[in-house]
């Protein structure tokens, strides 16, 4: 049964784990205090739990992985969150990545195609002070009765950019999804500037799960 202590060496940890982020060109002062803040061996299984801090994706059952904290980190700066934000996050997965944003002020709304990893996550949260809404259901299609969103992430690599999830993104809105084939995908940064003139961003190349639904890899 995994004991959900924060002792000094887990601190230790993740301050050596942001010295990291700092190395890699992580900058978002308000991410790295979050990374600093979240305890990530929470979500971790005791055989894997000395792992915890280091900067690798690591298996979380049902083909799916808590992703590597930079690749959280490189995201959540792109999304420039404030607190207050009302957040859209396209696959919960471990719920790290929400706890991240909750951890920044935002409002998140979360929603999973798994359901395996959806009950698991909607359990685990509250338990660990994390209030977040989640969902159920096809990520690629959002959140309709929720929208508009000021940030929405996607964390699952898509074959292209869901336009219903450009539809449900507030005017002034960021939108950080990787889009690219099953193995390889391109971070991109979307900001609706009109209802019709979307600016985007090319960031670097990064590998996640593929995104599944109908807007998504089939």
């Amino acid at each position: 049964m995994l004991k959900l202590e924060d002792s000094y060496i887990h601190k230790g940890q993740r301050r050596n784990l942001v010295h990291t982020l700092r190395h890699k060109g992580i900058k978002d002062e308000a991410v790295l205090e979050a990374v600093n803040t979240f305890p990530r061996h929470f979500f971790f299984d005791s055989a894997l739990l000395s792992h915890a801090y280091e900067d690798k994706a690591f298996p979380i059952g049902e083909g799916q992985t808590i992703s590597q904290p930079y690749t959280v980190a490189f995201q959540t700066s792109l999304l420039q969150v404030k607190p207050g934000d009302k957040v859209l996050e396209i696959g919960t997965g471990s719920g790290y990545q929400a706890g991240i944003l909750y951890g920044m002020g935002a409002k998140v709304h979360t929603i999973e195609f798994n359901k395996v990893l959806y009950e698991r996550t909607r359990k685990f949260l509250p338990k660990i002070g994390i209030r977040v809404s989640h969902y159920c259901g096809d990520g690629s299609k959002g959140l309709p009765e929720q929208a508009p969103f000021d940030k929405i992430i996607v964390t699952a690599g898509a074959p292209a950019v869901p336009k219903t999830l450009l539809k449900q993104l507030a005017l002034g809105g960021l939108m950080v999804i990787p889009v690219g084939d099953r193995s390889t995908q391109q971070m991109l940064r979307l900001t609706k500037q009109t209802e019709k003139k979307i600016l985007k961003e090319n960031f670097d190349n990064f590998a996640f799960v593929p995104l599944l639904g109908e807007e998504g890899w089939q």
